[in-house]
């Protein structure tokens, strides 16, 4: 007989401590490889392969094709059909002066048309502005005013709450909607679907053009409203570089996982689709940069729910 207990053959965990892990994962050479940059005249520690830029990101999102991007409801919609679509959205905020440095504001549920307004707005260099579709009017109409947003980008549901506010909103110099009407009398309000169709149809739009706006990584590229303030939500700015990174972030996380464990993470396969159900909303920093945003690099399907239900997640997983 022999008193080692039955388990001592097998690795102790954690196999690597968090900082051992994050030595072997951030070494020269490594795809989570970090060095150090100045920004704004402070030493910063940045992933060296994180996309630099949206635009990059989009780019990258291109080369799946036809695979599915978004899943919503029976909508399918591949990435070339997300590119498409993107592309003519901002070669029509361009033609009405939309420039870098402004603000577009979105507003939606996680429908097809949310990713494409959001970089829509960043490869143009402009500052997406991602409100909070839970919101009240009153509280809408403060994001748009606060941000000093001069273009939005709203579904059905939105335009009917902002309505009321509109003749306040001054700012305001153009207001697209898409999954509802035009709000009659006001000249600033105009369908999406006039400009890119409907999802069914974005694989048929021309293949677009690059804006051709050169970005920088610390250009601003989105502001993400808080929550957890006392008062007023408070806009909080993020740069193309904030974006990248926090896309990277998410991946590096999982991977890690696996060398604590004493595991080799899985070899990537571009050949197998990853599905994933979204339950989180893509205004939210999370959804869009943690969520989103590595999807679109990595190839990956999303599925998006009008709102969350239980039963129907359950069927849908």
């Amino acid at each position: 007989m022999t008193d080692t207990p039955a388990h001592a053959a097998a690795t102790a965990w954690p196999a690597l401590t968090l900082a051992q892990a994050t030595a072997a994962l951030t070494a020269p050479g490594s795809p989570f490889e970090v060095v150090e940059t100045t920004i704004e005249g402070r030493p910063q520690k940045i992933w060296k392969n994180a996309p630099p830029t949206l635009m990059h990101s989009f780019m990258a999102g291109r080369q799946w094709g036809g695979r599915t991007f978004i899943v919503y409801g029976d909508e399918r919609v591949s990435f070339e059909a997300f590119a498409r679509a993107t592309l003519a959205l901002a070669a029509d905020l361009k033609a009405r002066g939309v420039k870098k440095g402004d603000r577009v504001a979105v507003a939606m549920r996680n429908v097809p048309e949310w990713p494409v307004a959001f970089f829509a707005t960043t490869l143009l260099g402009a500052i997406s502005t991602p409100l909070n579709a839970w919101w009240s009017g009153e509280e809408l109409a403060y994001g748009l005013k606060d941000s000093g947003s001069t273009v939005a980008i709203v579904d059905g549901e939105r335009l009917e709450r902002i309505a009321p506010h509109l003749p306040e909103l001054t700012g305001l110099t153009d207001l697209l909607v898409c999954r509802g009407r035009e709000a009659s009398g006001d000249p600033r309000v105009r369908t999406l679907e006039s400009v890119i169709g409907a999802s069914e149809t974005w694989a048929d739009l021309p293949a677009g053009e690059m804006p051709g706006v050169p970005l920088d990584p610390e250009d601003a590229a989105a502001i993400f409203y808080t929550s957890g303030t006392t008062g007023a939500p408070k806009g909080a700015l993020g740069t193309h570089r904030n974006a990248g990174c926090g896309a990277v972030a998410g991946l590096y996380s999982y991977v890690r996982a696996f060398v604590r464990r004493g595991e080799a993470p899985p070899t990537p396969d571009p050949s197998v689709v990853k599905v994933g159900l979204v339950s989180i909303p893509f205004f939210h920093t999370t959804g869009c940069n943690a969520l989103l945003l590595p999807a679109l690099v990595t190839g990956q399907t999303l599925v998006c729910q009008r709102r969350f239900d239980a039963a129907e997640a359950l069927m849908l997983i």
